[in-house]
């Protein structure tokens, strides 16, 4: 009986130490909504906030979570993160529901990243909102213009390190090959047809795999889909379980998404985030192993394209 006891309540701890779903239907947010529990982060501008925002909803514009502009996708320094969760309320027994515009696919990735940093500063009672304020507003939910603000907590955040892949692990993992590198930008990036503004070699980290993040939502929609379309579409993907992964992007926006659908969705273990992508990557100052890096012809050509799109657009 005590053995049976003892099982029964580390399952029960099991359960308990990530009750709330990943994902929650706008529909699914409104009983949520005025529990001192529950604080849904509005992740969007302020602007587009004191437009119309979710009942009780706090805001943090993304802009927040991000790094410097010469390398976006590197996390701020742990101070400052620690002061963005104590302002929210934040701790580990309440439950923080992100929602970012809905817009696209690509938004899904701040709502995602958001949560992938909340994950690694130790809180687990999380979810985001599917399909966003988008969403939201097409099923005619009520909206509010009153800013909130809410009492800070005393949480101390410590960076969970098993989730997070940085650059000198990842030269490691280059070298040996002992992890799959999974790439979550659009195809054009992954064979060193374009790159981002500040990354400053096209192409892709050597032995990675190409999974689109847009791949896991309904089409032409910002809804992530059911467990159980996400399992059918990873059958179809180079995607190994059983294989520490890292995912990575330009910035670590996009990869969040792939990341979410892995680690949360369907589950995988040893599934890391590569923060810094392939603009830390290549800022580093000797280059590192690289994939599908064009010829200095067509490098140039890309470089006008950006100087062009950048001056102009």
């Amino acid at each position: 009986m005590p053995r049976l006891f003892i099982l029964v309540a580390a399952l029960a701890l099991a359960a308990a130490a990530q009750a709330a779903p990943p994902l929650l239907a706008p529909q699914e947010v409104v009983p949520l909504l005025g529990k001192p529990e529950v604080r849904v982060i509005d992740i969007r501008d302020p602007k587009s906030y004191a437009a119309g925002h979710v009942p009780g909803a706090v805001s943090a514009p993304y802009g927040s979570w991000r790094g410097p502009a010469t390398n976006p996708g590197e996390l701020p320094p742990p101070p400052k993160l620690a002061a963005r969760v104590q302002s929210l309320g934040l701790a580990p027994d309440v439950h923080a529901v992100v929602v970012s515009s809905g817009d696209d696919a690509t938004d899904f990735g701040a709502s995602a990243r958001v949560y992938w940093t909340l994950k690694a500063l130790g809180l687990r009672e999380l979810s985001i909102v599917n399909g966003g304020m988008a969403a939201w507003r097409d099923a005619k939910l009520p909206l509010d213009t009153n800013a909130v603000t809410v009492a800070p907590s005393s949480y101390e955040p410590k960076l969970d390190a098993s989730m997070i892949a940085t650059r000198e692990q990842m030269i490691a993992a280059v070298q040996a090959g002992s992890a799959r590198l999974v790439d979550a930008r659009p195809a054009a990036f992954y064979r060193g047809e374009t790159r981002h503004q500040a990354a400053k070699v096209p192409g892709t980290l050597k032995g990675a795999v190409n999974v689109e993040h847009a791949s896991w939502f309904k089409p032409g929609t910002s809804t992530f889909v059911a467990a159980d379309e996400a399992k059918r579409i990873a059958a179809g993907k180079p995607i190994d379980p059983a294989t520490e992964t890292v995912s990575f992007c330009n910035t670590g926006h996009w990869a969040a998404t792939n990341w979410f659908a892995m680690s949360e969705v369907l589950g995988h273990d040893n599934v890391k985030l590569y923060a810094g992508s392939m603009v830390d990557w290549t800022q580093d100052a000797q280059p590192l192993p690289m994939d599908n890096v064009p010829n200095r012809l067509q490098q140039l050509v890309i470089d006008w394209k950006l100087w062009v799109d950048r001056t102009f657009d």
